[in-house]
């Protein structure tokens, strides 16, 4: 371990000094704003002061510059101190602060990307390191860089089991870039956390974890600028910091009492300032700053990335489109170095293995954990240094719901493959069937759907999402599907393909994948018959290609039946429907799951349900009736 110098005496009260200013312009901002977490934010004074002016290596004027160490406010409900301290290095005014949770400043309630010095959303607990192990993970293994992740976690957080799923992951691939800092200040939102501040049982979980750990007075800014030195030279372990402090630490009556959180001040506001800067040797300005940048990243460019090679398949050659997503992820990883996929211990049924086979060092195997899964798929596609690929059964990915949502906060570009959907599975149960996947995909801001229905299209589907902002979407069935589309087909998001057409067609019938097979089997039975539908492949189903429905629609005399191995709640139905609430003389049937599925062979349940071409026959005939 490299020998500590501390810095001298007047390094160490200007970083006092600087915690109580944050206090101080917490309590303005909070106060202007009549609403925060201000006590949260007293607790972790001197750790942020020591952070941002003695430890943090980073550039004022490029906040996100790829080479600086990262920051994690998992506790994001202590957002001012974070802006606080961005305003005291020089980022902008301080008087900034008084716009707190105003409708005309981004500084919101907690912090967004909307904030250049802000990498992802946090405030929905327990995320956040998994987050910071994704962005570790990518400075070790993928950027092979220098630069730190820092994560400041709150002890009520700790409750959540996505915080020990990231534990486990850091301390298990060695992430010895990685600093967790727990704020131990012993009262949660509703009275005191699980384990106060007994730091002995927090320091034997975490040392049980693998991880470094220091116990600290996390209002000693010695202490904390000494266990910060030395997790630097600290080697295959992640360090965690364990600072005992005290909700609401300098604010006299307040100090470590209950039922202040989430209050201000208020009358209070103006003797607790007094109080704090008759504690305080200076006023400032004070000779501190960031520490300059040493580290170096290899550039990075994930734009316009195709695919190798185009798709190679035959004409009705059964395929599972699983196998074809993972193809087309090893076709992107040789044209760019900066592909990578997650799995979360899935990768025999997903097939994932393929792309590990092919590319073990850009593959993160996730192990049965999911919200740390995608956790980590965030951080490492955070600040654009890698395309993200994050694989599972889609009945997995609602687990770690909160952890998309809270994604789609973040405007990350993690491209989600959800295969296993459906009843057509088969014998597994409904446990393992995704049937609300679309529906939550769908209800994302800024969100892609992709449901393609052979191999070309979930490898022309794959390639798109590699190069789309925002969360993408890919749903994949366990059931091999006949290649319908020539290796040559040109696909569009947003853009529908008309799979079958006459100029006698009674009716437009919607599926994709294992329900547009069964819309073309009933439709060659009801030509036998005399009776011609059109059917459509919408390819996409966020955004819809409400045009080219509406269109055929229109051409079909209006009526439109949709057929989806989906519950009837929010997905291909629901989204078709939506999409024409505002059109006349439309008759839209849907044919969907409408209870919990039971184990059987997929043909099966696709009959008991609901949802195979004898169905979508007698719903043709009862439409026409």
């Amino acid at each position: 371990m490299v020998d500590y110098h501390a810095r001298g005496c007047d390094t160490m009260q200007s970083l006092k000094d600087m915690a109580n200013k944050l206090r101080i312009d917490c309590i303005d901002a909070t106060q202007a704003s009549e609403s925060g977490h201000v006590t949260s934010c007293s607790s972790s004074a001197e750790i942020m002061s020591v952070l941002y002016f003695n430890t943090l290596r980073y550039d004022l004027k490029f906040p996100k510059d790829p080479r600086s160490d990262r920051f994690v406010l998992s506790k994001g409900h202590a957002a001012p101190i974070l802006y606080a301290v961005w305003a005291e290095a020089g980022l902008f005014p301080v008087k900034d602060l008084l716009k707190l949770r105003t409708i005309d400043s981004d500084l919101e309630g907690h912090p967004t990307p909307r904030l250049n010095f802000v990498d992802v959303a946090t405030g929905s607990l327990g995320q956040g390191i998994s987050i910071a192990a994704g962005m570790a993970y990518t400075g070790k293994y993928f950027d092979k860089s220098e630069y730190r992740v820092y994560c400041l976690l709150g002890d009520g957080e700790s409750a959540e089991g996505s915080v020990w799923e990231a534990l486990a992951f850091s301390s298990f691939y060695k992430l010895d870039n990685l600093v967790a800092i727990f704020d131990i200040n012993r009262l949660g939102q509703c009275g005191p956390t699980m384990l106060q501040h007994d730091v002995d049982v927090f320091k034997n979980r975490l040392e049980s974890f693998g991880w470094n750990t220091y116990v600290v007075d996390g209002h000693d800014v010695k202490a904390l600028c000494k266990a910060f030195h030395d997790a630097k030279s600290v080697k295959e372990k992640p360090t965690c910091i364990l600072a005992k402090t005290l909700k609401g630490k300098g604010f006299p009556g307040i100090e470590d009492s209950p039922g202040w959180h989430s209050k201000i001040l208020g009358p209070r506001a103006e003797s607790v300032i007094k109080i704090i800067k008759g504690r305080m040797n200076s006023q400032g300005p004070w000779n501190l700053g960031p520490q300059c940048i040493t580290a170096t990243v290899p550039d990075v460019d994930i734009t316009n990335v195709m695919l190798a090679e185009p798709p190679n398949y035959l004409m009705e050659q059964e395929v599972a489109i699983r196998v074809a997503y993972n193809d087309a992820v090893v076709k992107l990883s040789k044209n760019n170095p900066r592909v990578i996929a997650l799995d979360g211990e899935t990768n025999t049924s997903t097939y994932s293995y393929i792309f590990k086979d092919a590319y073990p060092d850009r593959y993160i195997e996730g192990y049965i954990a999911e919200q740390n899964l995608v956790g980590v798929a965030i951080g490492c596609a955070a600040r654009d240094r890698n395309i993200v690929f994050c694989n599972g059964f889609a009945a997995f990915l609602t687990r770690a719901f909160d952890q998309i949502r809270m994604g789609a906060i973040s405007f990350t570009n993690v491209n989600f493959v959800g295969s296993h959907a459906g009843v057509c599975i088969g014998k597994d149960g409904a446990s393992q069937m995704a049937m609300e996947d679309i529906a939550m995909f769908r209800s994302l801001p800024g969100s892609t759907v992709f449901c393609p229905s052979d191999a070309v299209s979930m490898q022309r589907a794959t390639e798109l999402a590699a190069g789309t902002k925002g969360i993408c979407y890919i749903r994949s069935s366990r059931t091999v599907i006949p290649v319908m589309y020539r290796n040559d087909e040109l696909f569009e998001i947003g853009k529908a393909k008309v799979v079958r057409k006459s100029d006698t067609d009674k009716v437009t019938v919607i599926g994709s994948c294992v329900t547009l097979v069964e819309a073309m089997k009933a439709a060659d039975e009801l030509a036998s018959k005399g009776v011609n539908i059109r059917v459509i492949d919408p390819f996409t189903l966020k955004p819809l290609d409400t045009e080219t429905i509406l269109t055929n629609a229109r051409e079909t005399g209006g009526n439109i039946i949709t057929v989806e191995d989906h519950y009837i709640w929010g997905g291909l139905g629901d989204t078709v429907a939506g999409c024409l609430s505002e059109e006349r003389d439309l008759c839209i049937k849907k044919l969907a799951v409408t209870s919990v599925p039971h184990s059987g062979k997929p043909d099966e349940l696709m009959k008991k349900y609901g949802i195979n071409a004898q169905c979508i026959v007698n719903a043709v005939y009862s439409m026409l009736k």
